[in-house]
């Protein structure tokens, strides 16, 4: 049985951990709340996580599919990278499933399965990587969003003090 046969086989078990040690990033109230609400309108953390964990392991087992990983990351990481989140905090739950798969898997990481074991973790760095972009993407557009609410702040202000400044000199 490869790796990924015993990973398939586990799969369940390793999506419902890895939901809750991403949970355990979030305050304890956050938390709860993300885990029970199971609403997707009332709760698009939950959701978003639930789903981009699913598709990601999914993408992990099969084919590395830079479109679908990215897909089920972004929804993640949009969330995580204006939420009060350092970068590396934002990203380390994929980490994470490292120390799940070994845990899981337990004893049947005998050391025939070294190599799979490293193989499959070059592709959770990657995911890590893919990742990181998404949060550095997501930063610079909530960074532009608010240059331009300022923007427009002082433009009106400066609108209005010409205005104050032409009724003033009549």
């Amino acid at each position: 049985m490869t790796l990924k046969d015993l990973l398939h086989s586990s799969r369940a078990a390793i999506l419902k951990r890895w939901f809750e040690k991403t949970l355990e990033t979030y305050a304890p109230d956050a938390s709860a709340f993300f885990d029970g609400q199971k609403d997707r309108f009332a709760n698009p953390v939950g959701k978003a996580l639930r789903t981009g964990t699913r598709v990601m392991l999914d993408c992990l087992l099969g084919e590395m599919d830079a479109e679908k990983i990215c897909a089920g990351l972004e929804e993640i990481v949009k969330i995580r990278s204006i939420q009060d989140f350092t970068p590396a905090q934002a990203v380390s739950f994929i980490f994470s499933l490292r120390q799940i798969i070994r845990e899981e898997l337990g004893q049947e990481l005998d050391s025939s399965r070294l190599t799979e074991l490293a193989e499959f973790e070059t592709r959770i760095d990657q995911l890590a990587l893919f990742a990181f972009d998404i949060y550095v993407k997501c930063r610079e557009r909530l960074y532009e969003i608010r240059v331009d609410e300022v923007k427009r702040s002082v433009s009106g202000l400066m609108r209005r003090l010409n205005r104050e400044e032409e009724k003033a000199q009549s």
